[in-house]
């Protein structure tokens, strides 16, 4: 299971959350938000086609944020703040995911 789809299914399986993953993809940066299994860049253009990942396995991983959802951009309300991609593996870890 790719990374992309694991965070996806993190979100199916907690509908109440929106992850903003921070990202280096192809040597530039990228903000990526995660909601009830859908993703979509906050920096660059979201293709239409949801076959399409939108974080790509050769991506660098910086950061993930665990927000109260729905996202309200002037206003985030966060769980967890600038968690590694290790640390994020143990939660996956503990889901089946």
């Amino acid at each position: 299971m790719s990374v992309g789809h694991r965070l996806e299914q993190y979100t199916l399986q907690r509908p109440q959350e929106v992850l903003i993953v921070k990202a280096e993809i192809a040597g530039e940066a990228d903000e990526i938000a995660i909601f009830r299994g859908f993703s979509s860049s906050l920096m660059r253009p979201t293709a239409f086609d949801v076959d399409v990942p939108i974080l790509p396995e050769d991506a660098t991983i910086l950061s993930i944020d665990r927000l109260q959802g729905p996202y309200d951009p002037a206003n985030p309300h966060y769980l967890e703040q600038d968690l590694s991609w290790e640390d994020f593996l143990s939660v996956l870890s503990e889901l089946g995911l």
